[in-house]
């Protein structure tokens, strides 16, 4: 199932556009699911990061495409954005957040026919598996890959990459089901360790970036067990 997004204030074309989709999806054989948006602001209101495409009017009542598009780009920075407009020079704002295309009013389906299989393209070459975090104010998608190691501070998770740290509610019991078939391994009972960033073991600790993480006395044999499968071509 693809999960589309369409923030259109003219209600007219986002019939249209729906439409389109349900007659790409006979064509195709694709499965779609399709949500309709009044504008900027309804869309973000709803928003966390649970669309793989979204279409966007760049002149909206109350908040325009592009500033739409800016601040969706702040938690998602993977979802796909066609920009829907009728002035072309609004396209070239569309490198500055990562825009795959634009289409310009009015839409034939052609055009739109060949801009969806250009997305759908882009997400085939992207595909990656990614979790929904709770944070203070709102959501953030990460990807399952970049996660180095949740760190259980209580009742209080952060969740490590390499550029950023992103504090979540709950236990490490959450993190463990919400990152199960993973390769995720606990080292102890406050951290998760993604396996795959494991660059090796050191004084009872493993290595991960610049961190030292402590294997508890109990947990290091079945951690250099987990890993040593991993590093031997049994992660999934």
């Amino acid at each position: 199932m693809i999960r589309i997004a369409v923030a259109e204030d003219d209600l007219s074309w986002a019939h249209q556009l729906q439409t389109y989709v349900d007659q790409y999806a006979r064509e195709s054989g694709k499965s779609f699911e399709v949500s309709l948006f009044a504008d900027g602001e309804d869309l973000l209101e709803q928003y966390h990061g649970q669309f793989d495409l979204v279409f966007l009017d760049v002149q909206m009542r109350f908040l325009d495409g592009m500033a739409t598009a800016e601040l969706i780009r702040r938690t998602d920075p993977e979802v796909i954005i066609i920009f829907i407009t009728n002035m072309a020079q609004y396209a070239i704002r569309g490198y500055e957040v990562d825009a795959l295309d634009y289409m310009l009013k009015p839409v034939g389906y052609a055009t739109f026919a060949q801009r969806l299989s250009r997305a759908l393209s882009r997400m085939r070459r992207r595909e990656r598996t990614y979790i929904t975090v709770p944070i203070k104010g709102g959501a953030m998608k990460l990807a399952v890959e970049d996660i180095t190691f949740v760190e259980s501070q209580g009742h209080r998770l952060i969740y490590h990459t390499a550029e950023e740290e992103y504090v979540s509610a709950g236990t490490i019991k959450d993190a463990e089901e919400k990152l199960e078939g993973y390769h995720f391994f606990r080292s102890n009972k406050g951290y998760l360790l993604n396996l795959e960033h494991v660059d090796g073991i050191q004084d009872n600790c493993a290595l991960v970036g610049e961190h030292k993480l402590l294997i508890s006395r109990s947990r290091k044999a079945p951690f250099l067990e987990a890993l040593t499968a991993y590093m031997g071509g049994g992660a999934r």
